[in-house]
């Protein structure tokens, strides 16, 4: 591998994207240390390859701190939430993405890290119909009217992740990743996404059972373990040295399904189902070809969408009482 005996910095590794990332290198790349951020909620995972540093990723000097010695590093670092924290918190939600992530990228220039790969978003393409390629991305057009300020951000650090490439030869990969789900995720109904927000509604046997919005939207989502295959699978590829890659399942999911899902693997029969379309919502139809990703790493998702809403309900059931998040 060409990650053995490496030092990974990973940033956000207490979220569910950095949790899994965890899991991943804990049981497949036994040479590989991780010096792992957090900021204010305690980490997760344990294991003496993890060395977990407390940091502010809007501190420059705090990401000098953490980065130092690190050969490699992944940002998984976000400040996100679903559609509701996304209308009410526009500000914020590009704001904090976009200090974070600058505050890394100068970080990884003076301490000479050698390669980054940054988990960005989809939310950075232009209004399309469809599935859309990673050159499908038109600058000249501005992103969906829900995330003009968040698209704009994302593009900005893909820029900068180019510049440093360019000029300092960074080795940069950048990942525009569709909704992931998981274990671990946001299940505070102020902040979740979707998925989890349908999975504890159910699980709380809410009755009329409530959806925001209509069951023919169209998402692509990706559960998590998937995710974080591929991004290690790309940190340990020493061919890449700039690209972009979609990164989804590649498999078109209506709300209707997951509905569908949550209810059988909550054991909810509800004598009503409830599509509010007065509630935030945001794109009908969001897909992404991810053909680039699987051919070039030969990945592909394992787990299904609805193996994946399953381990997810058992999980949430399971650790409902004590998760705060």
């Amino acid at each position: 591998m060409f990650l053995d005996n490496k030092k990974i910095f990973l940033a956000g590794a207490v979220g569910m994207a950095g949790t899994s990332i965890l899991k991943y290198i804990i049981g497949n790349c036994p040479t590989v240390k991780v010096f792992a951020s957090y900021y204010k909620r305690q980490p997760i995972i344990k294991d003496k390859r993890i060395n977990y540093i407390q940091g502010d990723l809007r501190s420059l000097k705090d990401c000098q701190r953490m980065v130092k010695g690190c050969d490699c590093a992944i940002m998984a670092a976000s400040f996100a939430g679903g559609a509701e924290f996304v209308r009410s918190y526009p500000w914020q939600h590009m704001n904090e993405n976009l200090m974070m992530n600058k505050q890394m990228l100068e970080a990884f220039y003076l301490e000479d890290v050698k390669k980054i790969i940054f988990i960005g978003s989809s939310a950075l393409y232009q209004e399309f119909e469809g599935s859309i390629k990673e050159e499908g991305l038109d600058l000249n057009k501005n992103p969906h009217e829900v995330y003009f300020g968040f698209g704009w951000g994302i593009r900005f650090i893909e820029k900068l992740c180019e510049f440093l490439n360019k000029k300092y030869g960074i080795e940069a990969v950048i990942i525009r990743l569709a909704n992931i789900f998981g274990p671990y995720d946001k299940f505070d109904p102020k902040t979740s996404n979707f998925i989890p927000a349908l999975i504890r509604k159910a699980v709380d046997k809410m009755d009329p059972f409530e959806v925001w919005g209509s069951p023919d939207v169209v998402r692509d989502v990706l559960y998590a373990d998937d995710f974080a295959k591929a991004i290690i699978m790309m940190a340990d590829n020493p061919k890449i040295k700039f690209e972009s890659f979609n990164l989804g399942s590649g498999v078109k999911t209506t709300v209707g399904d997951v509905v569908q899902w949550v209810l059988k693997y909550a054991e909810h029969k509800p004598s009503q189902i409830k599509y509010l379309q007065d509630k935030p919502t945001t794109i009908k139809f969001r897909a992404l070809d991810c053909t680039k990703i699987k051919k070039t790493l030969g990945w592909q998702p394992l787990c299904t969408i609805e193996e994946g809403i399953k381990r997810t309900a058992q999980w949430w059931i399971e650790n409902k009482d004590s998760w705060k998040k």
